[in-house]
């Protein structure tokens, strides 16, 4: 006699927008990011029957049938990544995270404007995917982003996927950042290079595409748990 208990739903993680590192109580660093392509892959995700968490940025909408927990600075998606990453099978890191942030932000208070210069001193962000690697189980699935200029793109995407250990990784070009669009690629771990069929297309349209991907991957490495 087989068991016909049908197999639960994928869950996904997917992480969007941009960190905000504060540099008093009033100014931060950030970044560009609008997190609309994260927030797509979420929302991609759960149309096709995944259960979905979005790790969301500053000014990240929330999307319709999604989890969503907010974050702020790269320590508070890191918190968070930490306690939900145990619980899904896949990851999908869309999020902007910033590469460096002020090393003594004023404990309170507005610094005061001057006419003197100010310099800032800046420390790196630890790498959050590093961070990830031990509480990663097998059958779990980790998809990254990079973000560069077109003619870099491919050659760093491809690097990074091989340094960071990813399963697949998605090759989005820097030119695209805040239009409606989107001209990337999925490069997966076998060094295979899959693009959507109309090219260049809305980000949602792309997001619905890359979930086509993913979620297959992600089903085929949780059954064999590997």
């Amino acid at each position: 006699m087989t068991d016909s208990t049908p197999p639960r739903p994928l869950r996904a993680l997917v992480t969007a927008g941009p960190t905000h590192e504060p540099i008093d109580a009033v100014r931060y660093l950030g970044n560009r990011s609008s997190g609309r392509i994260g927030r797509a892959i979420a929302g991609a995700l759960a149309s096709r029957g995944a259960e979905v968490t979005l790790l969301a940025g500053p000014g990240v909408a929330e999307p319709p049938h999604v989890r969503t927990v907010r974050f702020r600075t790269a320590n508070d998606l890191d918190d968070a990544l930490r306690q939900q990453w145990p619980a899904h099978d896949l990851l999908v890191m869309a999020a902007a995270v910033a590469d460096f942030r002020p090393a003594a932000p004023a404990a309170s208070g507005k610094l005061r404007r001057t006419d003197a210069r100010l310099t800032l001193e800046l420390e790196p962000v630890p790498d959050l995917l590093a961070g990830l690697a031990s509480l990663t189980r097998p059958g779990q699935t980790v998809v990254g982003f990079a973000l560069e200029p077109a003619e870099d793109l491919d050659r760093s995407a491809r690097e990074k996927l091989v340094r960071k250990g990813l399963h697949a990784i998605v090759a989005n070009p820097i030119e695209t950042m805040e239009s409606a669009e989107v001209d990337g690629h999925l490069v997966t771990a076998d060094g295979s290079a899959h693009r959507p069929a109309a090219g260049r297309c809305s980000k949602e349209a792309f997001a619905d595409w890359l979930a086509g991907m993913l979620m297959p991957m992600a089903e085929r490495r949780r059954a064999l748990g590997a």
